[in-house]
């Protein structure tokens, strides 16, 4: 009935009732039979009519609800009954009735095989039903019978086995809580043994093994337990990755790391391992420092613990400074050592890893531990310069609460070494430059080194104005660098062994301070009374062929002289190496054995003990700018002044004679006389008392200067016998050469230190001041070739001679004699002094050249004193000069003969016409305004008329008036 009703209302027809009750309320409702069901289908039907028919009928007939029908319609009737309207009425239900009855039947026709199918299903259903109720009836007494035939016992059994399984489990469970509650004991001892790798793989296996069991009440507190145990465990494992910092032990290490990363925790690590190495550097330098202020204080009341380390480096007393420095360097060597061999580890374990993740196929944990990797590479990277940074302090903070000033200069050569091995121990570390250190170290240095050059050139002025300039007997092999001073050089070149005893293979690399020391001791270990092997064997045993010249010699280094002890120590002891106190004594120069050094052997190089000491200086001088390289440019300026002092006193002492240089020959160069008026404006204080009322920009730049030296009145320049002072004139200016050469020599090594920016300074000293040295050798030597020959006297003699001759004369003039005579003494003097000094050929080839260049010269002046002259006297001038030249060439190997020219252009340019004669003039401009008067007037008078000659007169005027 459902199926029709819901199959009408897809057709569109209004439900009917629902329940066949309603449809038994309804009396002239019936269903139709198979027959009518056959008519109502045979009679021709307007389904549009039948439709309209249904919806016409009204939509309380089609309610579910109990619906009285005939009451409904008796209720409709009208008052007043009308049988038509009523039949009308009737055939019009009866036609809607037939209308849904056809309806119906045409539906349940339609639907009939469905309703025969399922009837048949429901058929089935019913005797399925049957069949399982026989089936349960049966089990229902099977059930019966079998709880019948089981006793009490067996179920007693059944029970008492299942407790039975439940009490083993409970056992094991029990056992295991057992076994996790005694897991404490061997973390402790797992921790005591340092394993940690072990103790925390204990540890989280434990704590996976509670999780199963955390239904019991036991193990809440169980759990809380380890996790408190995995927490100690961290933090004693932070303490062991602390111990790292001081002392690095790869197995060690290698436990913590393996721990922390079975943590998880290999960045947190990493970051912690910096703030032990930051911590260790502190916790060392104070510690450090405030046991050398205890020991040294020896007052255990005071509280020096109490203090800022800042305040405490001030309490460092002198004596215990150094070796509180170099102890500090070392327990900061210690840490810097440390973390390069953690970083290492690192290093060599990242590649181990790298080539395990290669191999392996968990891509999730190879891309997490690549960024831990990547991570601990950049933490360790940075750390370096960080690390450092903190060392750098640290020592700034130490060196800037002493003044170095208190120092001597051989322990504050120490310091800077110290600090220069530290600096090189940074730049291997973290390739920093130390800038920090630097900066600190370098104005010390300079206010250090600025105050101690101004009392070496204070020093050196003493020494200056005390040298007799005798010469100081070294060996012929002596060199700057068996001077203890230079020994730095030598080591800076093979650190352990020579360069000859080198491997080949080896000597190419180099080994830095962390790959030599790396397996043990430290750069900063103090040498105790340190010697070196090599004694300082220079000085010549005996170089003297007689006491009196070994007394002459030795007499102002005497031990009871009032020498000033700096002069005294360059004589070293050649037994022990030593510089003694006091000289050494006659006695002992007179035991000393003789040796085949002879000092006029020709390569025994020319000194004195003042050159020696300026030697020494500049060795010293350089060690610091060898250990401190950023005070280069102040350490070679201070080493220029040396030089240029030096210079300047020989100069002043033997080459100052305005006399000569006012004879306009140019014996000092231009460039001498720069280098000589730059020396004295920068470096010499001509003002000889402080002038009261002078600014303090002038009184500060005086501190700089020194005041000019004065020579020893023990050195007499004025005895024609000694050739006016030769002998000292060559040993003072030969050790100026000497010198110029060892700066020479040093100029590559001072070139490679020196900042590229202060390097054209280097090479200005250079080119304009060293090579200068030399020329001082024309107007010192100048002086004696002055002096040594009699020019005046051999004037005079010319003067007497007759040039007005009518015929050639076959004999030449005595005045050549006389010029030849004073040659051949200056020779013999020449050879007296030197067996007293060895006199080097450049030496000696400028004395000669200067004693020609001067006779030569006084010649031409004497030719130019003619009053009258003829032909034949011209000859004879010739003639006098050819036979002067012939014996000359016998006394003296220099070639050409200087100055040859310029007698021989004077003697010919007699012969010269008026308008050779006027060019000549014009293009001999080495002749002075009288010599070419003279030979205007005198000579070629007899055949030039009056004009030509006023007018060869003017062209000298001329050519003088720009001199004027």
């Amino acid at each position: 009935m459902q199926k029709i009703k819901s199959l009408m209302t897809r057709q569109g027809l209004k439900s009917p009732p629902e329940s066949l009750s309603d449809l038994g309320a309804i009396e002239s409702l019936r269903v139709p039979g198979k027959e009518e069901f056959r008519e109502l289908r045979e009679q021709p039907t307007d389904p549009q009519a039948e439709q309209e028919l249904i919806n016409s009928i009204e939509q309380v007939y089609f309610s579910t609800d109990s619906f009285d029908i005939v009451k409904y319609e008796l209720e409709k009737l009208p008052p007043v009954l009308n049988l038509q309207e009523l039949e009308e009425y009737r055939d019009k239900l009866k036609q809607q009735q037939a209308a849904v009855s056809k309806k119906v039947a045409d539906l349940i026709l339609e639907k009939q095989p469905a309703y025969v199918k399922e009837l048949e299903r429901v058929t089935s259903l019913q005797t399925g039903l049957q069949l399982a109720a026989v089936i349960c009836t049966n089990g229902r007494r099977h059930l019966n019978i079998a709880k019948e035939g089981f006793t009490q016992a067996s179920l007693g059994l059944l029970a008492n086995q299942r407790k039975r399984q439940l009490l083993i489990g409970l056992l094991k469970s029990l056992r295991t809580i057992k076994t996790l509650q005694r897991t404490d004991v061997r973390l402790s001892e797992m921790l005591e043994e340092e394993d940690y790798p072990g103790a925390i793989q204990l540890c989280l296996e434990c704590q996976k093994a509670a999780s199963t069991f955390k239904h019991y009440s036991c193990i809440s507190e169980l759990n809380s337990k380890l996790q408190d145990t995995l927490e100690q465990i961290e933090e004693q494992l932070d303490v062991a990755l602390s111990k790292i910092c001081k002392n690095f032990d790869i197995n060690h290490y290698t436990k913590v790391q393996q721990a922390y990363r079975l943590l998880g925790k290999t960045q947190t690590a990493m970051d912690q391992l910096h703030m032990h190495f930051t911590q260790a550097i502190h916790n060392t330098v104070f510690q450090v420092v405030l046991g050398y202020v205890e020991l040294c204080a020896g007052n255990t009341d005071t509280k020096f613990q109490k203090l800022q380390y800042k305040d405490l480096c001030t309490h460092v007393t002198p004596d215990s400074y150094i070796p509180c420095l170099a102890d500090l360097c070392k327990a900061l060597w210690e840490v810097m050592l440390s973390y390069y061999r953690t970083m290492e580890w690192h290093e060599k374990h990242d590649s181990e890893d790298t080539i395990s993740a290669s191999e392996g196929s968990n891509m999730m944990g190879t891309e997490e531990t690549n960024f831990d990797r990547g991570y601990i590479k950049k933490k360790l990277e940075h750390g370096l310069t960080r690390i450092w940074q903190d060392v750098q302090l640290k020592v700034k903070t130490y060196l800037l609460g002493t003044d170095l000033s208190i120092f001597k200069y051989d322990d504050f050569i120490f310091v800077l070494d110290i600090i220069s091995r530290l600096m090189q121990v940074g730049e291997e570390f973290c390739g920093s430059k130390s800038e920090v250190l630097q900066e600190s170290i370098r104005k010390q240095s300079v206010n250090y080194f600025k105050n101690y050059h101004r009392t070496r050139l204070d020093e050196l002025r003493m020494f200056l104005e005390n040298e007799t300039w005798e010469l100081c007997p070294v060996k012929s092999n002596f060199s700057i660098l068996q001077l203890h001073e230079f020994k730095f050089m030598e080591q800076s070149r093979s650190p352990s062994v020579s360069p000859s005893k080198q491997p080949a293979s080896t000597s190419s690399k180099t080994v830095t301070l962390f790959e030599q020391y790396c397996s043990g001791g430290n750069p900063f270990e103090i040498q105790a009374n340190h010697k070196d092997e090599e004694t300082e064997d220079v000085l010549a045993s005996n170089g003297y062929e007689s006491d009196e010249q070994e007394k002459s010699a030795y007499q102002e280094y005497d031990s009871d002289s009032d020498v000033p002890e700096e002069l005294k120590r360059d004589y070293v002891d050649e037994q022990t190496g030593d510089a003694p106190v006091k000289s050494v004594s006659r006695e002992t120069l007179k035991s000393r054995k003789k040796s085949d050094y002879s000092l006029n052997k020709v390569n025994a190089p020319i000194l004195t003990n003042t050159t020696l000491n300026v030697i020494r200086l500049v060795g010293k001088y350089m060690q610091m700018m060898n250990i401190l390289k950023p005070i280069a440019f102040d350490v070679i300026h201070f080493m220029s002044q040396l030089f240029d002092y030096y210079l300047y006193a020989i100069y002043t002492f033997f080459g100052r004679n305005d006399s000569l240089e006012s004879t306009g020959l140019g014996l000092s160069s231009s460039r001498l006389r720069t280098t000589l008026n730059r020396i004295q404006e920068s470096l010499i204080d001509l003002e000889v008392s402080a002038d009261p009322t002078a600014t303090l920009a002038a009184a500060e730049e005086r501190k700089e200067k020194v005041p000019s030296p004065h020579l020893s009145h023990l050195v007499v320049l004025t005895s024609g016998d000694t050739l006016y002072g030769l002998a000292e004139r060559v040993v003072a200016t030969e050790s100026l050469v000497f010198l110029a050469e060892q700066f020479e020599f040093l100029q590559p090594h001072l070139d490679a230190v020196m900042p590229a920016v202060k390097k054209p300074f280097l090479q200005q000293f250079y080119s304009q001041t060293v090579s200068t040295a030399s020329e001082l050798r024309k107007p010192i030597y100048w002086i004696v070739a002055g002096k040594a020959i009699d020019y005046e006297q051999m004037l005079l003699l010319m003067a007497n001679v007759k040039w007005d001759v009518k015929e050639i004369m076959s004999q030449h003039n005595i005045y050549v004699d006389a010029l030849l005579k004073e040659f051949e003494q200056f020779n013999r003097r020449l050879n007296e002094v030197s067996k007293r000094v060895r006199i080097p050929l450049p030496v000696s080839n400028i004395l000669w050249e200067h004693c020609i260049r001067l006779a030569n010269r006084t010649i031409v002046e004497g030719y130019a004193n003619v009053k009258k002259c003829s032909n034949e006297g011209r000859a004879l001038m010739q003639l006098d000069f050819q036979q002067f030249l012939m014996k000359l060439e016998k006394l003296t190997d220099i070639r050409p003969i200087p100055d040859k020219e310029f007698v021989e252009t004077y003697i010919k340019a007699y012969y010269l016409t008026e308008n050779d004669m006027e060019r000549w003039i014009k293009e001999h401009r080495e002749y002075s305004t009288k010599q070419l008067t003279n030979l205007v007037n005198v000579c070629l008078g007899s055949h030039i008329n009056k004009k030509a000659r006023q007018k060869l007169l003017a062209a000298i005027d001329d050519i003088d008036r720009p001199k004027r």
